[in-house]
């Protein structure tokens, strides 16, 4: 059995997944942060390190770990998220593909390309246009494609238009928050211009190449009936292309101009067509009523190229088969008191759909901090001595609990830490076993030597730095998401990112379906 995975099945994955934002009951999605301390070969795999961050693994069990170093979340919306495409970018003197409706490995496009998608049939101006290539053959050529050569396009026309050399048609302008957001180096956003679509016609006949000249033809104007399957096809009411003979042979194909071959009229509903040239097909008029035989020893040969479903403009998103998705979220400071600014971190991800801490209840806030806390007594008994340090191993008398410091705040006495699951990161090196801090229990920094014990009469909310609120139980607080629910559907392993209070980290994903 011979089998593929479809353009479209690809596009509608991405497109299903950008509805899932805004349907009726929408999935929660969050770009989550975590692992501020260092990658190593012990727990991380072998040669893993900062400079080598290794390949997070698919397994059940990486999703666990992804959970144990995560630092905070926040929440991703709809507008946070667009379909994209590889980005190309006008260049005077840059050879670009024409669109055509059938590249294959059989049928490649001049750049190579093997599919549509896959050709360099679009392009962006410095002014954020987007152009589709309808023809790149120059005047008075037919075979090989011409390199741009004109200055930049400007047109926003709903029609086709020649310059550089190209007939081109106008799509969309990537509006300045777009370009901001999902403009990136390797990708652009695509939308789809509500005026341009509406001027498109489904199944009209736009463009056509041509494949043999003709020898001997008589020179002068012909015209002749795309056949096919489309509204009045075989009529003057269905589509009909100028043939311009000079020298005997067919003329540079244009767009409307009565100097060059072009399509005289665009019809509507082909999905097929074909040109016949031999006698009774041609025509003297566009009307077609004064047959014209075009003759000549070899008759000229056309391949018309049929467009895309809707016509050329009707949806950017499905006739450039944007199967890539961008989510673009801005991690400002400690965004509310819920991520540590004093890190670093070295995974970024996606979860779909977690749940509230100790619930089944999908979380709807806007950020979450998934580290655990504990308070200190702000002086007297109990209270710190020294400053706990940053990804510092600390443990707790009696307990035996082991952790590794994520973020202190020597103003309110608050350790924020997390407990992985490898020895010495949170379970014991000997026994590995899990145990939770708890109790009245010091608490020893193992390089500071800071100790303090847990402020067993805090039991209420500590409104924190930025006005947000964090409320202990017996001194210890957990951290706002569950561990371990909705799925984590994203993973990526980074260099690390050092934060800070007054810096902002644009983060990037890009998802290919």
């Amino acid at each position: 059995m011979v089998a593929i995975i479809t353009e479209k099945f690809k596009l509608h994955n991405a497109s299903q997944f950008i509805e899932s934002f805004t349907e009726a009951a929408p999935s929660a999605y969050y770009l989550f942060i975590g692992k501020p301390t260092a990658f190593s070969s012990t727990n991380d795999g072998a040669g893993a390190s900062d400079t080598s961050p290794p390949t997070p693994p698919d397994s059940v069990s990486d999703e666990f770990y992804f959970w144990d170093q995560m630092i905070g979340a926040k929440a991703i919306g709809s507008t946070d998220v667009l379909q994209v495409i590889p980005r190309r970018d006008w260049s005077n003197g840059t050879s670009f593909d024409m669109y055509k409706d059938d590249y294959s490995s059989l049928n490649t496009a001049d750049s190579g390309a093997s599919s549509l998608y896959t050709s360099t049939f679009y392009f962006r101006t410095s002014a954020n246009r987007v152009y589709k290539v309808i023809s790149n053959i120059p005047a008075g050529e037919f075979t090989a494609a011409a390199a741009f050569s004109g200055v930049e396009p400007t047109s926003e026309s709903t029609s086709l238009f020649t310059t550089g050399g190209y007939v081109l048609k106008f799509m969309y302008t990537i509006s300045a928050a777009n370009a901001t957001k999902f403009l990136t180096t390797d990708f652009m956003p695509v939308v789809t211009d509500s005026t341009v679509s509406a001027a498109a016609t489904d199944g009209a006949i736009e463009s056509f190449k041509v494949t043999n000249l003709g020898v001997g033809c008589t020179d002068g104007t012909f015209f002749a009936a795309v056949q096919g399957d489309g509204t009045s096809a075989g009529t003057a009411s269905g589509a009909v292309v100028r043939i311009v003979i000079s020298g005997g042979k067919v003329q540079s194909f244009g767009t409307n101009e009565s100097t060059t071959s072009g399509i005289n009229s665009g019809g509507a509903g082909y999905t097929y067509g074909t040109i016949h040239t031999a006698a009774g097909f041609t025509f003297s008029d566009s009307g077609l009523t004064s047959a014209s035989a075009i003759g000549g020893t070899t008759d000229p040969v056309f391949d018309v190229i049929v467009s895309p479903k809707g016509g050329h403009g009707s949806s950017g998103v499905e006739e450039f088969g944007a199967h890539f998705v961008m989510t673009n979220t801005t991690l400002t400071g400690a965004e509310g008191d819920d991520i540590a600014a004093t890190n670093d971190f070295r995974n970024v991800g996606l979860v779909v759909d977690p749940t509230n801490f100790g619930t089944s209840t999908v979380a709807t806030a806007s950020t979450a901090r998934q580290t655990f806390a504990v308070k200190f007594p702000a002086s007297g008994t109990g209270s710190v001595s020294g400053t706990f340090s940053a990804d510092e191993k600390i443990t707790q008398a009696s307990t035996n609990a082991i952790g590794k410091v994520v973020e202190f705040d020597s103003n309110l006495k608050i350790l924020y830490y997390q407990q992985e699951r490898h020895a010495d990161f949170g379970t014991n090196s000997t026994t590995g076993a899990f145990v939770a801090f708890s109790g009245e229990n010091a608490i020893t920094g193992a390089s500071s030597s800071a100790v303090a014990t847990p402020d067993a009469t805090a039991d209420s909310a500590v409104t924190l730095a930025n006005a947000s609120t964090i409320t202990f139980t017996d001194g210890y607080a957990n951290p706002e998401l569950a561990a371990d629910s909705g799925n984590i559907i994203y993973k990526e392993n980074r260099r690390p990112i050092s934060r800070a209070t007054d810096q902002t980290e644009d983060i990037k994903i890009i998802v290919e379906f």
